[in-house]
């Protein structure tokens, strides 16, 4: 079962900005071979975790690629409690990514 979210420019605030706990947004795009690759890694950690994994399509919210300034993907950015606390850019193994959230 799917436990990623797909969000959009309206479902952002609300569930990001406004949300509480720590929550990992992956910005992608379709055409992104890096990111069609990290799509199964983020799916385990979905499945194995209680983290909130949330993606964004970069071709389709360019508002929200704008605000943060993303300008390579894919790019990973994790919030606590509605903050931007750190990001990474590009392809990332499972365990790095499962350790960099460990942190928060």
């Amino acid at each position: 079962m799917n436990k990623i979210i797909n969000l959009n420019a309206a479902s952002f605030e609300e569930k990001i900005l406004k949300g509480t706990g720590v929550v990992l947004v992956d910005f992608w795009a379709e055409w992104c071979g890096p990111c069609k690759m990290l799509g199964p890694i983020l799916e385990e950690i979905s499945q194995e975790t209680d983290i909130k994994i949330c993606k964004i399509d970069v071709d389709s919210n360019p508002e929200i690629t704008s605000t943060f300034k993303i300008r390579s993907i894919p790019t990973m950015i994790i919030f606590k409690d509605g903050v931007q606390v750190d990001h990474f850019i590009g392809f990332k193994a499972k365990d790095e990514i499962l350790n960099k959230l460990a942190t928060y």
